[in-house]
């Protein structure tokens, strides 16, 4: 599997499906890759927790979490080490949230506050904190090394947070599609800066910020997908994809910050030159409506998700006809 180079139009045009996994028994609802080491995380609706290697495209290993479910999940810095969030028994237990060691499976710490799902979160690029948002309509900042949560807000509408690449800067969205910036050092004296986006007042399920931290990537939950400045929050460009009635989709973007790959309601892939504002590539899932979409930190590939598991990498045989063209007819 090739490594990460300065990403070019034909590259983003020629990805095609690398490797697939059937293993969940079930939606998988999140997945996450490691910042330096060639790894992957799932959750899956089948209470799993699964392990793989990207450069061998191998499953390492599979773990069980019947008691709590595992739903939404992001790594620590260490590759054996997760955040996963609870799906059962919220209201009985409080432990919403699980430091777990792959290695041994275990339980390290749990996190109790949140009183329904958590529908976003995020680890500091930076430091052993972590940021959740749920549907109890708060966000909670928290340290790996202490039971206690360390700052909550409470807000409106459904939360979604993420941090900055460089940890200092954090956003969290809520109701009415606002989206507000923190200085991750003193988030206790508010938001240094606040965003609207212009006419959708759709709740943002989604937001990553690109590598070099000058951009935003918000989706919506009627599948709308915004790339905004993270400085000024201007609109560089938007695009529409069709809605999907069982999931929100995810957007990402390559590590270059030039391209926007995302899944759609009709079962399709797109990709997005955000200089140029236009489609570059287009090209059928093979697995459904993909409800899980990023790409890798250093490499030429992404994983998509949906009840399957797909890796996509460049394939620079394939005739231009079969790869990411737009003309093409993909949607079939």
């Amino acid at each position: 599997m090739s490594s990460m180079a300065e990403l070019d139009e034909e590259t983003v045009r020629c990805m095609s499906v690398g490797a697939v996994f059937n293993d969940n028994a079930g939606k998988i609802s999140s997945i996450d890759f490691h910042r330096t080491e060639d790894l992957l995380i799932t959750a899956g609706e089948d209470d799993s927790v699964r392990l793989y290697d990207i450069a061998n495209a191998k499953l390492l290993k599979t773990t069980f979490h019947k008691k709590h479910g595992a739903d939404q999940l992001c790594f620590t810095h260490h590759p054996s080490s997760i955040i996963c969030s609870s799906r059962y028994n919220l209201d009985s237990t409080g432990e919403s949230l699980r430091y777990l060691s792959l290695y041994d499976n275990r339980c390290l710490r749990y996190f109790k506050g949140h009183k329904e799902r958590v529908v976003s979160l995020c680890m500091s690029p930076i430091n052993d904190s972590f940021m959740s948002g749920s549907l109890d309509h708060s966000v909670r900042i928290w340290d790996l090394r202490v039971n206690a949560c360390q700052g909550i807000m409470r807000l409106r509408g459904r939360p979604t947070v993420a941090y900055d690449q460089q940890g200092l800067v954090f956003a969290v969205a809520m109701e009415g599609g606002a989206i507000k910036l923190f200085d991750s050092r003193s988030y206790d004296k508010g938001p240094f800066d606040t965003f609207l986006v212009g006419g959708d007042t759709a709740e943002v399920c989604d937001i990553k910020f690109s590598n070099d931290g000058k951009s935003m990537l918000l989706t919506t939950t009627n599948n709308n997908i915004y790339v905004l400045d993270a400085y000024g929050g201007d609109k560089r460009c938007g695009f529409n994809l069709e809605p999907s009635s069982s999931s929100t989709i995810e957007a990402t973007f390559t590590p270059d910050g030039q391209y926007v790959v995302s899944g759609s309601g009709d079962g399709t892939l797109h990709a997005w030159s955000i200089s140029l504002q236009k489609e570059v590539a287009c090209w059928n899932s093979y697995i459904g409506v993909v409800n899980c979409l990023k790409w890798a930190p250093r490499r030429a590939m992404f994983a998509a998700a949906s009840t399957v598991l797909a890796f996509w990498i460049p394939n620079y045989s394939k005739p231009s006809e079969e790869s990411g063209n737009v003309n093409a007819d993909a949607r079939e």
